[in-house]
């Protein structure tokens, strides 16, 4: 799809997009996205297939991938993006992927879930869906108040909430990990100083990491139980009537 057509479903959309990426390529986003480099590759590792399906934003360097093939980044005519589509329409049949990939893609949605629709309706049975989001009760979460940037626009859904979304598409959610403990500060020199509790936050895995991961694996459809045969009621039971049997006294014979 080209450019032109997109602009002319959604000039926002676009202009969104574009904001958010120039923000994750700044020192704020930046930082956040190393953050999530390891936790990425961590979960990669442990899943295989042909291939995986990225929409969202991504660090320049792309995590590597030992048990997958092929990674295709889907999403908005932006530099890196190699099939540019909406966010409610990719042209990816149906089971296609192996594992999706979204990472900040529904803090910038339009409709976030028309999106994660999409995302799972491309996952195989079996394959795995993961989320990458901002954590709204992080202090990264709390910063789009005051923020005069894109990201006072991110909706940040929580991870509670988005389990129940995963769990109404048929998923079942496998982990939940927290990272980027630091605080939001745009200074170098502060982020360095404060990255010395980051091992020490993330070994608890404490709530209040600035993101959240969710990897949820899609349900293998079981086999439809066969349908109980129609059981017809009983018929009310009525008492059956018994002739009496009397004793004459002529009847009876003397020993």
């Amino acid at each position: 799809m080209s450019e032109q057509s997109l602009q002319a479903v959604s000039a926002a959309w676009l202009a969104l997009q574009r904001d958010a990426r120039d923000w994750f390529a700044g020192p704020l986003g930046s930082l956040l996205l190393d953050c999530q480099q390891e936790f990425i590759a961590e979960q990669l590792d442990r899943l295989f297939g042909s291939f995986l399906l990225h929409y969202g934003f991504a660090a320049p360097q792309s995590p590597p991938m030992q048990q997958i093939s092929h990674c295709i980044r889907l999403g908005p005519p932006l530099p890196g993006v190699e099939i540019a589509c909406e966010e409610s329409a990719w042209p990816v049949l149906e089971h296609a992927a192996d594992v999706v990939l979204l990472q900040h893609a529904l803090d910038f949605a339009l409709s976030p879930h028309q999106l994660l629709r999409e995302a799972a309706r491309c996952v195989r049975p079996g394959g795995h869906l993961l989320v990458v989001g901002i954590h709204p009760w992080s202090l990264w979460g709390v910063r789009r108040y005051m923020a005069g940037d894109v990201l006072a626009q991110a909706r940040c859904i929580s991870p509670v909430r988005l389990g129940d979304w995963l769990h109404l598409l048929g998923f079942a959610l496998e982990k939940r990990r927290f990272g980027c403990y630091c605080p939001p500060l745009s200074s170098p020199r502060w982020q360095a100083r404060l990255r010395v509790v980051e091992p020490w936050a993330e070994s608890l895995q404490l709530p209040g990491g600035g993101f959240y991961l969710l990897a949820a694996r899609k349900l293998v459809a079981g086999l439809r139980p066969l349908p109980l045969s129609r059981v017809e009621p009983l018929a009310q039971l009525r008492p059956i009537p018994v002739a009496k049997v009397g004793r004459h006294p002529g009847n009876k014979k003397e020993p």
